[in-house]
């Protein structure tokens, strides 16, 4: 009898999982299926079809790269490459766009898993999730970055500093902007709210996608300004312009 209980049970369950895609349907964010767990956001193919970078294990990789002689940072890195049309560009469309946190939470606990194996980031006292203008923040809902943080955090085990540094300046997009149009559009934009969170800290700072690096090296800046502060950077994702 119990084994027939737990068939039937296991029979009902998958009835009603059925019927509730049914009314709210649950599909990849990568190619659209239904065939995923109830859990996943992407099916096994996408899944497993990541194009991962391998930079956070390298030193002097493309990332890192890309502060040399700007920004003296001990580490940098990005988890996964950003295409067109690409399940990484599905992921981030629908944290930054579609109001949908658990892309952003799903990066960020890829990210946390591969920051604890890789070992160089160790030394990291903190994360900071790049901050986000206030009037983006209340259209959105959120911060991207934010979310990306806490989905490390909760693999990592790193604390998360909020607040510590401010984003004032409204600022437009970066999307469409060229290499020298994005430096000119971050120049002073952020500021320290609370220099002692920072204060001697290793602070690791998260964004969800780096291209030219401008908004964080600006970031970055402005916290290399407290004593003792030093910095890393991390992304879920690398596009070249």
């Amino acid at each position: 009898m119990p084994q027939i209980a737990t068939v039937m049970l296991k029979t009902i369950t998958s009835a009603l999982t059925d019927f509730s895609h049914l009314i709210f349907p649950h599909n990849c964010l990568g190619c659209g299926t239904d065939l995923l767990h109830h859990n996943a956001i992407l099916c096994a193919k996408c899944f497993h079809g990541l194009p991962h970078t391998g930079f956070l294990q390298q030193a002097g990789n493309p990332v890192e790269k890309i502060f040399y002689g700007r920004v003296n940072a001990q580490c940098a890195g990005s988890l996964l490459y950003f295409t067109k049309n690409s399940t990484v560009q599905r992921l981030v469309f629908a944290l930054k766009y579609q109001g949908n946190r658990e892309a952003g939470y799903f990066l960020g606990k890829l990210l946390g898993q591969a920051l604890k194996d890789c070992g160089r980031f160790n030394s990291v006292d903190a994360l900071v999730a790049l901050p986000l203008n206030i009037k983006k923040e209340k259209v959105r809902g959120y911060n991207q970055a934010q979310v990306i943080a806490e989905g490390i955090k909760s693999e990592w085990g790193k604390p998360i500093i909020t607040n510590a540094l401010v984003r004032k300046l409204f600022t437009e997009t970066q999307t469409k902007k060229g290499r020298a149009a994005r430096w000119q559009n971050m120049e002073d934009v952020f500021e320290v709210g609370n220099p002692a969170a920072i204060t001697c800290k290793h602070l690791l700072l998260v964004d969800d996608v780096v291209t030219t690096g401008a908004s964080l090296e600006a970031c970055a800046l402005a916290a290399l300004k407290i004593p003792g502060v030093t910095i890393s950077f991390v992304t879920a994702a690398y596009t070249i312009l």
